[in-house]
């Protein structure tokens, strides 16, 4: 009391200062980052953080990347752990397999995950199968990373989503993140993990902004791999989606609010390890159930997720089917138009779930 009479009496400049510095304790502001520059700066911290990881890949060093990922990196850390590679994915996704299996922890990117099918012969049957071949003797601690799925004007061959072809392999782990948090902490964690990870990113993000807490912005931030994250708490259906297509789910939750239908919204943020408990858990409170993704639909992710529901607990609580929103289950098209078509919107999300609710 006598600390705060002693305020008071001195006046409205005492007072000024009083409700400043209260103001500046009501927590920092946070900071706009975009999905390109949160993955720099996990690479960035990772390769500062342990000697033993570096990165390689077409383009990462002298020119920053394909995409600008890299940016800064082979500058700051010379090419020892930053370095260019030849035009063979299956070369140097082998040198990086073999140089984790000997105690290093590369970051192997890929300019396009379309182009992993070159080397997936060294993620499956070299990174993926090797510590259980080996009887847990060696461990193959390394990221694949890169752009996956849509991107835009780029036709079949560099358009399709691996999540589902990955996420089918035992021995792997398959992350997808979404925005800025969940690809800074998601690629830390990655990075610090003792198993190979595929790390699907999605090049139409790379430029978005997202506000990172200062929580977040830490060095010692990470998402843990296997846990998905509700974005929009709902009471009526329950939207699960990864990467791109979580964004178009909670702004069809938005629309959908305004006609009294409220939405809860999952981003998966990993593949494999599924979270398969947060989403059962949605179920048993909204009853209804949406799948959103980029890929094909046979055998994708959508369907497992259906699969999971189907065979466990929170079938019982289903009061219709579970509705999936998929890619078309054709080559992606090069004309705009029909590749707009050919990918889920926003519309499309909408429809779902009006459908699953009996309310068309």
């Amino acid at each position: 009391m006598a600390a705060l009479r002693s305020l008071f009496c001195g006046g409205k400049s005492s007072v000024s200062v009083f409700l400043q510095r209260s103001f500046h304790r009501s927590g920092p502001a946070a900071l706009q980052v975009t999905v390109r520059d949160a993955l720099n700066q996990a690479m960035d911290e990772e390769i500062e953080r342990d000697e033993r990881v570096f990165l390689l890949g077409e383009e990462v060093a002298q020119y920053d990347g394909a995409y600008k990922i890299s940016r800064g990196l082979w500058k700051k850390y010379g090419d020892k752990r930053v370095m260019d590679t030849p035009i063979t994915e299956i070369g140097f996704a082998g040198i990086a397999v073999g140089a984790a299996m000997a105690g290093l922890r590369p970051i192997c990117e890929f300019m396009t995950f379309n182009f992993s099918m070159q080397a997936i012969d060294q993620v499956i049957n070299s990174a993926a199968k090797t510590h259980y071949m080996s009887g847990g003797l060696v461990s193959v601690p390394i990221v694949f990373r890169g752009p996956n799925g849509a991107s835009a004007g780029v036709a079949a061959q560099h358009s399709q989503c691996f999540a589902a072809w990955y996420g089918h392999c035992p021995g792997l782990k398959v992350v997808s993140p979404w925005n800025a948090e969940d690809a800074k902490g998601l690629l830390k964690a990655s990075i610090r993990d003792d198993n190979p990870v595929v790390f699907l990113e999605n090049e139409l993000m790379y430029g978005v902004p997202f506000e990172l807490s200062e929580e977040v912005q830490s060095k010692d931030f990470v998402v843990p791999i296997g846990k998905a994250k509700i974005e929009r708490p709902g009471s009526q259906i329950t939207l699960v989606s990864h990467s791109r297509s979580v964004g178009h789910c909670l702004e069809a939750a938005s629309v959908l609010e305004k006609e009294g239908i409220d939405c809860e919204v999952i981003n998966m943020r990993t593949i494999r390890p599924m979270d398969t408990e947060t989403i059962e858990a949605s179920v048993v409170k909204t009853n209804h159930l949406v799948t959103v993704e980029g890929g094909w639909p046979q055998f994708g992710v959508g369907a497992e997720i259906c699969a999971n529901i189907m065979e466990g607990p929170a079938f019982n609580y289903l009061d219709a089917p579970v509705v999936r929103v998929t890619g078309t289950d054709v080559p992606m098209p090069y004309a705009k138009i029909l590749e707009e078509n050919c990918v889920p919107q926003v519309k499309d999300i909408i429809f779902a779930v009006k459908k699953t609710l009996n309310v068309l």
